[in-house]
């Protein structure tokens, strides 16, 4: 078994605190397959950034993320930080948030002996990562999708929410949206050499398939195919937004009329109105009038499970 040097970031607050509950298991885990590794806790929000710079600096061959999408965000972000100047490290997760969709759409896996056995010498690959740069100043990586509209406000709902996870979470919140907080905005869309103008529902840029623990809203993103999928859902009738919600949980909303979708390796969306956006689930600005978005083909390594391929369904 090819041993590696590991450091393991632990976000406490994860999950409801699951997170924090776990890591003395996965610490016993890790020590019986005789991983040499360091545990460390996040403190406060954005830490995991950088602590996964600094194990990649360090020489750490591998940084896993203990926690949910947020968790691996920031460890993305981080790793991406130093391999920019030179090779990163690799990153692996074991999935322990309220929500887990990159973990778990990559080959991740709820086990955690079973985790913390392919983090010890499990399989190599490569996985494309995004780039985000809104109002030509702020400039964050991510693994996942960047969702401005519709599910951006859904994203900001729930950080309000407690004790709960999952569907549970999310399903309410999307209720209250809908109702409430929904405002769609005229965008311009331009990826590639194509161009859209809509008062959009929502526009999501993708590189995984699945987001809100529930949503397959690019069924057909792969995180190591060098594009990103972008799905754009024009402003419809709230009862019909209503109907629509069951067909983005099963990944049946691309044959609608109202929805469209491509490929691109750029995207770039305007408006005059508010966008609000978020990143891989985190809210990183208050409201947006440019955000533009592209993709870094193979631009970390990661390790999962033998056949870690990803398998878009809930």
């Amino acid at each position: 078994m090819l041993m590696r040097r590991v450091r393991v970031i632990v976000n406490p607050l994860a999950g409801r605190g699951y997170a924090a509950s776990v890591a003395p298991i996965i610490a016993r885990e890790l020590e019986s397959l005789g991983v040499d590794h360091e545990m460390v806790r996040t403190r406060h929000a954005g830490e995991a950034i950088d602590l996964a710079r600094q194990a990649s600096e360090e020489g750490y061959d591998l940084v896993v993320a203990v926690g949910g999408d947020g968790t691996t965000h920031e460890v993305v972000n981080g790793l991406m930080n130093h391999g920019t100047g030179g090779q990163s490290a690799m990153l692996g997760c074991l999935p322990a948030g309220s929500g887990n969709d990159f973990a778990l759409m990559n080959g991740a896996v709820s086990d955690l002996a079973e985790g913390c056995r392919y983090l010890a010498g499990g399989y190599e690959r490569p996985i494309d990562v995004g780039k985000v740069t809104v109002d030509g100043e702020l400039t964050r990586y991510f693994d996942n999708v960047v969702g401005i509209g519709f599910d951006a406000l859904v994203a900001r709902a729930t950080r309000g929410v407690k004790y709960l996870r999952g569907a549970a979470l999310y399903l309410p919140v999307v209720l209250k949206t809908t109702f409430v907080t929904m405002r769609p905005p005229w965008m311009r869309i331009e990826y590639d050499d194509h161009v859209i103008e809509t008062r959009a529902l929502m526009a999501v840029v993708a590189n995984g398939p699945r987001e809100g623990g529930t949503f397959l809203v690019a069924p057909q993103a792969k995180t190591d195919d060098g594009w990103l999928d972008l799905v754009v859902a024009d402003s419809i009738p709230r009862l019909k937004v209503l109907q629509m919600i069951p067909h983005f949980i099963k990944g049946t909303h691309l044959s609608h009329d109202c929805v469209r979708s491509d490929v691109a390796k750029r995207v770039r969306i305007t408006s005059e109105e508010p966008l609000y956006l978020h990143v891989d689930g985190e809210i990183i600005c208050d409201v947006a009038h440019e955000v533009e978005v592209e993709i870094l083909p193979a631009a970390l390594r990661m390790v999962t499970a033998p056949n870690g391929d990803q398998a878009p369904s809930s």
